[in-house]
């Protein structure tokens, strides 16, 4: 009798109260599965049941986009699709160039909401080949490794295009500018505005246009000299996540009564639009 009142619920011997990895296996990957991506990360290294747990398949194939087969098969690594979808979402939520390295496609490892990033050397830029216009110069502050930097020119006129499968949801398009170029000296960051100039005069315009009729337009001035920002172009939305969107979309600066210059052009960003609202940008 006393052996068996020993085990009774609420009994104080640390011994035979019930411990975390007493769970089941099956209900901890249960509560995991209604968690976000890094949550589950930080649970996993509590022991080695919630470690196992947080492998189990059912939970990671509900944070994929539904266009992950899409985004998998612009991956550079092979065999992708044969790994564990935990092992998959982490290769998800690492950019995957395509295009020649001119675009790259991720997954935000929290929401696993898609983002792309287009490089200026992917963008129609008027007079590009020009270097009295135009230089591509290298950047580290650029995920492609450089930018497009402006001399000194009387019409600006950057275009782009993109044809791509997205998820159903709105999206927001952004470009990434700074006035000045960057440089070090002696180990600091130094912002070089010899060149700039003509921003104030009239603001740029910035534009977007689906094949669905989908429009926006906004202009802004220029006024970010040495720091880099994503000006907000404006929003779009995706119904149909089983057809390719085209986006067309474009900035420029066509007054010819004055010159500008100084401008460094990064990338053009797109991202679902709750994670274009944490992103430190200027709605134009």
């Amino acid at each position: 009798m006393g052996a068996n009142a020993s085990s009774l619920p609420g009994d104080s011997n640390p011994l035979t109260r019930p411990k975390l990895e007493d769970i089941p296996e099956s209900c901890i990957a249960l509560v995991l599965s209604y968690l976000d991506p890094p949550d589950i990360a930080k649970l996993a290294r509590l022991n080695r049941a919630f470690r196992a747990a947080s492998s189990a398949d059912f939970i990671w194939v509900s944070k994929f986009p539904s266009n992950y087969p899409y985004i998998i098969a612009k991956s550079p690594d092979e065999g992708v699709e044969e790994k564990g979808k935990k092992d998959i979402y982490a290769r998800l939520c690492r950019p995957s160039p395509f295009d020649g390295g001119t675009k790259e496609v991720w997954i935000d490892k929290r929401t696993g909401g898609v983002c792309l990033a287009i490089s200026s050397k992917a963008l129609m830029i008027t007079g590009i080949d020009d270097r009295r216009y135009w230089n591509h110069i290298p950047s580290d502050e650029s995920r492609f490794h450089t930018v497009a930097y402006l001399q000194q020119i009387w019409w600006l006129e950057v275009d782009g295009d993109l044809e791509f499968q997205f998820p159903s949801g709105t999206y927001s398009l952004f470009f990434r500018l700074q006035l000045g170029k960057i440089g070090k000296r002696m180990g600091r960051r130094v912002c070089n505005s010899e060149n700039v100039h003509g921003w104030d005069l009239k603001p740029a315009q910035f534009q977007l246009t689906t094949q669905d009729g989908q429009h926006a337009v906004s202009r802004c001035v220029l006024d970010n000299l040495g720091n880099w920002v994503h000006y907000h172009v404006g929003d779009f939305v995706v119904d149909d996540h089983n057809s390719l969107t085209k986006i067309t979309f474009s900035l420029t600066q066509i007054d010819c009564t004055h010159t500008k210059g100084g401008l460094c052009v990064d990338s053009v960003l797109i991202c679902p639009s709750r994670l274009g609202k944490e992103l430190i940008s200027v709605d134009c």
